[in-house]
């Protein structure tokens, strides 16, 4: 894997990742094109590092939003934080409920490699564009609604359920269905924008952990023990660009949402759903 691999993924990975459009979709078929292999040691721990990467540039694009708004008294930091620790609670339920299901239920007696290849299947992940394309296009077309109202824990409810939805598959973008959710749930863009990448960060630490847990338990820091400092530095440097793309990500997404021109994040996806499954034909 070169710089300039690495510089491709951590791109990708940076605008995808924040833009509705499902960066899992889109690393997927860059690795493809590129005849990388994601279930290396050095590739876990590259796509670790661009997840950090991209959790940093939310934390800073909105922390001066989330100061204002979460912070800016008690009152305000308890109601906030009561909304995502239920859409948290509904998430963790419902998309470890569906994994569940899927590993026993649905592929029972198969083994967990197979599982993630599954979840990496192209016309899984291509459905999965479609249904967040549609998402956004339906939420895209509402009007706007009247004021800024408080978020309740219905709203919270639903955003969170959906979430835990987006987490086994693939292509269902997870900040393209959120936002649309409470869009639909009539709240103000701004809010639900805000919410929707505070729950990210709050999530993305987990997944963090998994995958570096799944490196750790596959042997795989131990091989990239001898030669540690040649693997560490590309992922180092491509977690800067995926900071960096991240930042631009979110102020291309933040634009778009306010001046109406969210819908076509919607058409994006079910443009990028049909490419995938033609793709699928040749990889």
């Amino acid at each position: 894997m070169d710089y300039l691999q690495v510089l491709v993924l951590a791109v990708v990975q940076g605008v995808a990742e924040l833009l509705p459009v499902s960066s899992s979709a889109h690393v997927i078929m860059a690795e493809k094109l590129m005849g990388l292999d994601p279930s290396t040691p050095a590739m876990t721990l590259l796509l670790v590092m661009l997840h950090t990467g991209t959790m940093l540039a939310v934390i800073v694009y909105f922390w001066k939003s989330w100061r204002e708004r979460y912070f800016s008294s008690k009152h305000d930091f308890i109601h906030n934080a009561k909304q995502v620790v239920v859409a948290t609670a509904f998430t963790g339920v419902i998309g470890l409920a569906l994994m569940f299901f899927i590993e026993k239920v649905l592929m029972r007696g198969t083994g967990h490699a197979e599982i993630e290849h599954l979840f990496g299947n192209l016309y899984i992940i291509s459905a999965g564009l479609a249904m967040a394309g549609i998402l956004i296009l339906i939420s895209g077309s509402r009007r706007a609604p009247m004021g800024d109202r408080p978020m309740r824990g219905a709203d919270s409810a639903w955003i969170g359920a959906v979430q835990g939805i987006c987490l086994p598959f693939r292509g269902f973008s997870r900040s393209g269905s959120t936002i649309s959710t409470g869009m639909l749930r009539g709240l103000d863009k701004r809010r639900v924008e805000e919410f929707s990448f505070a729950l990210a960060v709050v999530l993305t630490p987990p997944v963090i952990a998994k995958e570096a847990y799944r490196l750790y338990k596959s042997g795989g820091a131990q091989s990239l023990s001898g030669h540690f400092m040649s693997v560490l530095t590309p992922s180092l440097v491509g977690m800067g660009f995926s900071f960096l793309a991240g930042l631009v990500a979110l102020r291309w997404l933040s634009r778009w949402l306010e001046h109406g021109r969210w819908y076509l994040f919607g058409i994006y996806c079910l443009v990028a759903s049909a490419v995938v499954l033609a793709a699928s034909q040749y990889l």
